[in-house]
């Protein structure tokens, strides 16, 4: 307790704390040393904890009349003048009963609020660990959050501290193993009082928790820099052990979980790439892409050029062999033209065949461009590369052909760079052999960076000079409509998803007419 609590206490002419039907009150066992003769004590007794109840209005109308009739208790003791302190465990305005009595008085009598030492606080302090260091974000989650909601927040912080356990302890124990987090889980049972318990999680029987108890996913930095210190010390063993060669042997595997940042960044990823980002030894990727990703204190970033794809794979793979934990980072969708095939396929052959490999998804580039524009994506489409880096040209024209004869949507990823200015020319002839001009091109360039520029054009005006590396195009089918400003325009030309107040909307029908009518059409 705080001098000021203690004070407080010493001053109060009413002294009120809450309590279960059978009259224990752990507030009140804490400040009872404080207490002196005289005050009167007011013990404000839950009518329903846990168990149901017949109140017209269920639980939580039987909860929302104590309420209000202990309040007006409080309030006939303030109107008399008398001084009151309300006892609460950890801090009144902490997940706090106090807090519904202060709504229902503060604004009416003067009001002080002490605050208190949470249970989060004295859970750490008694882990001795620290609870969050650096730039991490601590998150603090009840424990009666649906398992979906605590899975995915839990795949997606960094220090967590999961409150009211009791009967919600089996959810919250699923959901740390779902979220891939149980093993590093710690437990604490009533902190600083008598009974405390401490111990990981996992070796907790569900049905010795009581409410208070806490889950704690304490700092990841100093687990990033004890593994670090240890594969260091096993690489200097097994050199030494080679007569100061080249290590031959490896440690225990690590694993390797390739991701995908999305289009642009922190706002792109999903909770589960959070989680794994925030969990690695090792980062790596092309330069540009992991500037996109959160630091983390104690992580080691590889960063690289972009077209040493194969190596950064093989690199990753040895640093798990070597019992890292890496993140190979992608842009988009990792299996979308990304690093999952590098990764997956080098894994497919020695020395790595042993090493675990994930891969997570992520927002890939055409499904934010189309959700730019609305929904051009919304019927059967194909998705191609115009790159020849990798393939002939030969190859991506028939395909392209394909597509378009099949009239398909089409998204083109890579269209151009500065050492390929003429594919765009080459994709947009193949195109119109079946496409009308008018066809809506939606151009998206950098979408969710600062860059961003998004417009839709007829296919006929399509100027490859406006496309580069970081633009994506997605060709509309037979089908595919456009909108600018609520007016119809169905391939007229709008040179602006947002220009002077105009938006334009892009859309393919689900529903394909029939084949007679496709071909009046």
């Amino acid at each position: 307790m705080t001098v000021r609590a203690v004070e407080a206490i010493a001053e109060a002419d009413v002294v009120a704390y809450h309590s279960a039907r059978h009259g224990r009150s752990i507030a009140r066992s804490i400040a009872s040393r404080y207490l002196r003769a005289g005050q009167v004590e007011e013990a404000l007794v839950y009518p329903v904890t846990t168990e149901s109840t017949d109140h017209p209005g269920g639980y939580r109308g039987a909860l929302e009349e104590f309420y209000a009739e202990a309040s007006a208790r409080l309030a006939a003791h303030l109107e008399a003048g008398r001084t009151v302190a309300v006892l609460a465990e950890g801090d009144p305005l902490f997940y706090g009963s106090y807090m519904h009595m202060h709504k229902r008085l503060a604004h009416r009598f003067p009001t002080e609020v002490i605050p208190g030492v949470t249970s989060v606080s004295a859970a750490a302090a008694r882990l001795g660990t620290p609870l969050s260091e650096a730039e991490e974000a601590l998150t603090v989650l009840p424990g009666t959050l649906p398992e979906e909601e605590l899975t995915a927040r839990l795949a997606s912080s960094d220090a967590v501290a999961v409150m009211k356990l009791g009967r919600t302890f089996p959810k919250v124990r699923r959901a740390l193993e779902r979220s891939g987090r149980l093993a590093e889980a710690r437990y604490v049972e009533r902190a600083t009082m008598e009974g405390e318990r401490t111990g990981l999680v996992a070796d907790v029987d569900a049905d010795s928790v009581p409410y208070f108890s806490v889950a704690v996913l304490p700092s990841k930095v100093g687990a990033h820099a004890s593994r670090a210190a240890e594969a260091e010390a096993e690489a200097e063993t097994e050199a030494d052990a080679a007569g100061g060669g080249e290590a031959e042997g490896v440690g225990a595997a690590g694993e390797v979980v390739v991701v995908g940042t999305g289009p642009a960044g922190p706002l792109w990823l999903t909770p589960e790439t959070r989680g794994a980002l925030a969990a690695a030894d090792d980062l790596v990727g092309y330069t540009t892409y992991l500037d996109r990703i959160p630091r983390h204190d104690g992580q080691r970033r590889h960063g690289s050029d972009n077209r040493v794809e194969a190596e950064r794979a093989e690199f990753a793979l040895e640093l798990a062999r070597r019992g890292r934990r890496v993140a190979v980072v992608s842009g988009g969708d990792p299996g979308v033209f990304a690093m999952a095939t590098a990764v997956v396929e080098a894994a497919s052959e020695a020395p790595y065949t042993e090493v675990p490999v994930r891969v997570l998804p992520g927002v890939t580039a055409a499904n934010a461009a189309a959700a730019r524009v609305g929904a051009p994506l919304g019927h059967d489409y194909a998705v191609l590369s115009l790159s020849d880096r990798l393939k002939p040209w030969e190859v991506i024209a028939e395909r392209l052909r394909a597509a378009a004869a099949a009239d398909l949507v089409v998204a083109l990823y890579n269209p151009g760079s500065r050492d390929r200015t003429w594919q765009v020319g080459k994709a947009r002839e193949v195109l119109l052999e079946h496409r009308a001009p008018d066809t809506p091109v939606v151009v998206a360039r950098d979408v969710g960076g600062e860059g961003e520029r998004v417009h839709v054009v007829r296919l006929a005006e399509l100027d490859p000079a406006q496309v580069d590396m970081r633009t994506l195009l997605i060709v509309g089918s037979s089908q595919t409509r456009a909108r600018t400003d609520g007016q119809r325009t169905d391939g007229q030309r709008t040179d602006g998803a947002r220009t002077d107040g105009a938006r334009t909307s892009v859309w393919t029908p689900r529903r394909y007419p029939e084949p007679e009518q496709h071909a009046e059409a």
